[in-house]
C-alpha cells in the first residue's frame, strides 16, 4: 500500500471539492437567502483540512497499484460524503444534525436521493441548489468508477468491459489513461445536463428548477427542490423530456463515448445489455399500465403517463415521483421495486445491480435448464456472438449472493432498530440500490428514522454505489498484508 501517496491524492480531493462551495455561495448571494456563511465556512475547513493532509507528502511520486485503487474509490465518497456535510450542519434552516446532515450529504454524491429534509420550498436557494449539485458531482465521479476504474479491480464480472472500454490498460497500474477517459466522459456527461437543462427550461421550467432538476436527472438522483417533486410541474412534456433523459442516463456511457467518438448510433441496438436494458423497461411498463387500468386507478391517457413515467423513474434508479407509486393496487409498488434491483446499465450513473449482470444470470439460468437436457454438451454463455468465460460468470454469481447477503443483514439491523417489515426491506433495498424513495414509513422521506437506522442506511448507500466488494474487500485481513 502506497499511503503517502493516497493522502496526497486525499489532500488534493479536498481541496478540489472546497471550491464545489463556491457556485452555491454565489447563488446565495444572488438570492440574499442569508445562507452564504455556511458555505463560507465549509470552504475554508475544507480547503484548509486538504491542504494539511497534502503538505507533508506533496512530494511523493509512486505509480498506484489496483490495491490502492480500493481504498481511494472508499474514501473518495466517504470523506467527500463528510466535507459535504458541512454547510448542512451550519446554515441555520434547515440546520441538520451531523447524522442528518452525512445522510443527506452521502445520499446525495451516491444519487441516492433519499432525504431526511421536508419543507423544501420553503428552505434557502443555495441550500436547494447545493443538494442538486451534490448529485452531479457524484454521478461525475460514478461514471469514471463504473467505466474506468471498476473494470480494471474486476469488481462482479466488471472485467467483462476491461478491454472494451476506452479505460485503462490491462496492467495493474492506475494508468493515466483514466485522465483522458474520465474527460471524454464528463464532456458528453456534461452535453447531457445542457441539453436536459435547456429542455427543461424550453417547457417552461424556471432557470433555477431547470439546472437543478437536469443535474439531478442525468446522475439518475432524484433529489428535487420542491417536496412534490416533478408532479410539482403538472406538465407532460417536462415528464417526457425527463423521461427521455433518465433513460439515456441509464445506458452505459461506453456507449455513449462511442456515439460521440464515431458519429454512429447502430452500435447501441447491437449491445445485448442495451436491448435488454429497453425490454425491461418495455414490459414492466405495459404490465404496470394494464393493472392501473383494471383496477380503475386512472383513465387510460393519464394511465399511460403515470406507468411510463414512474416505472423508468424507479427502473433507472432516478427516484423522482409523479404519484405516490406505494399506494397503486395490487402487485404494483412490489414490481416497481424490485425492478429496482436490476436498475441501470453497467457503466451509468444508474444503481441496483446493474441490467448486464442480471442478463447473464438468466442466459446461465438457461444454460443449467440445457445442460440438465445434454448432459455431455459445451454450451456457452454468449452476450452477442462473444462467448462468456465462467471467471465471469462465477464473478458475476458471487455478487449477487454477496448483494443479497448484505441486504438481509441490513434488513435483519433495521428490523432491530424496531422499524416494520415494510419499511425496513423498502428502506434497505432503496439505499442499497441508490434509488431513494421507498414504501410504508420511508415512502415520502427517511426523517422520521432513528440515527441508528439511518447510520446502517448510510452504510448501505457506501455498498450499493462501491459494488459491494469494492468496500467489503477492505474488510478482509489479506488486504492489509504486505
Amino acid at each position: 500500500m502506497h499511503f503517502k501517496v493516497i493522502l496526497r491524492i486525499l489532500g488534493i480531493l479536498l481541496m478540489i471539492f472546497s471550491i464545489t462551495q463556491l457556485p452555491p455561495m454565489a447563488v446565495s448571494l444572488y438570492f440574499d437567502d442569508g445562507a452564504v456563511h455556511a458555505f463560507a465556512i465549509a470552504f475554508f475547513i475544507t480547503l484548509l483540512s486538504g491542504f494539511l493532509i497534502w503538505i507533508p507528502v506533496h512530494g511523493v511520486r509512486q505509480d498506484l497499484r489496483t490495491r490502492d485503487g480500493f481504498l481511494i474509490t472508499v474514501l473518495f465518497w466517504s470523506v467527500l460524503a463528510a466535507a459535504g456535510s458541512l454547510p448542512l450542519q451550519l446554515s441555520e434552516s434547515p440546520h441538520l444534525s451531523f447524522t442528518d446532515a452525512i445522510f443527506e450529504s452521502l445520499s446525495g454524491l451516491t444519487t441516492t436521493g433519499a432525504t431526511v429534509m421536508t419543507g423544501l420550498d420553503m428552505l434557502p436557494k443555495s441550500l436547494l441548489y447545493y443538494r442538486q449539485q451534490l448529485q452531479w458531482l457524484g454521478g461525475m465521479g460514478i461514471i469514471v468508477l463504473a467505466v474506468a476504474i471498476l473494470p480494471m479491480l474486476g469488481i462482479g464480472g466488471m472485467q467483462l468491459y476491461r478491454a472494451e472500454t476506452p479505460g485503462p490498460v490491462k496492467d495493474s497500474k492506475l494508468t493515466p489513461r483514466i485522465t483522458e477517459t474520465a474527460k471524454a466522459l464528463w464532456y458528453i456527461y456534461l452535453s447531457l445536463t445542457i441539453a436536459c437543462a435547456l429542455g427543461y427550461w424550453a417547457a417552461g421550467m424556471s432557470l433555477f428548477d431547470a439546472i437543478g432538476h437536469s443535474f439531478a436527472t442525468v446522475a439518475i438522483g432524484g433529489f428535487s427542490t420542491h417536496d412534490a417533486s416533478i408532479a410539482y410541474f403538472n406538465s407532460p412534456v417536462i415528464e417526457a423530456i425527463c423521461v427521455v433523459f433518465m433513460i439515456v442516463s441509464g445506458v452505459n456511457f461506453g456507449l455513449h463515448f462511442f456515439a460521440w467518438r464515431q458519429k454512429t448510433l447502430l452500435h447501441y441496438f447491437k449491445d445485448p445489455e442495451f436491448k435488454f436494458y429497453l425490454t425491461l423497461l418495455a414490459v414492466i411498463t405495459a404490465i404496470t399500465f394494464v393493472a392501473l387500468i383494471l383496477n380503475a386507478t386512472y383513465k387510460p391517457l393519464e394511465g399511460v403517463r403515470r406507468a411510463v413515467f414512474m416505472v423508468v423513474s424507479i427502473a433507472t434508479t432516478t427516484g423522482f415521483s409523479t404519484a405516490d407509486f406505494a399506494h397503486w393496487p395490487a402487485m404494483l409498488p412490489f414490481m416497481l421495486f424490485v425492478a429496482a434491483f436490476a436498475g441501470g446499465c453497467a457503466g451509468s450513473t444508474g444503481g441496483g445491480m446493474k441490467v448486464i449482470r442480471i442478463l447473464l444470470i438468466i442466459k446461465q439460468g438457461h444454460r443449467e435448464l440445457l445442460r440438465l437436457i445434454h448432459p455431455s454438451a459445451v454450451i456457452p454463455v454468449k452476450l452477442g456472438r462473444r462467448p462468456i468465460s465462467d471467471n465471469v460468470l462465477e464473478a458475476v454469481w458471487g455478487f449477487f449472493s454477496v448483494y443479497l447477503l448484505v441486504f438481509v443483514i441490513m434488513l435483519i439491523g433495521l428490523l432491530a432498530t424496531g422499524l416494520d417489515q415494510v419499511t425496513a426491506w423498502s428502506a434497505v433495498g432503496a439505499t442499497l440500490n441508490n434509488l431513494g424513495p421507498g414504501l410504508g414509513g420511508v415512502s415520502l422521506h427517511y426523517g422520521d428514522l432513528n440515527d441508528t437506522a439511518k447510520w446502517i442506511l448510510c452504510l448501505a448507500m457506501l455498498l450499493g454505489r462501491l459494488e459491494v466488494f469494492t468496500f467489503l474487500v477492505l474488510l478482509s485481513p489479506a488486504f492489509w498484508r504486505r
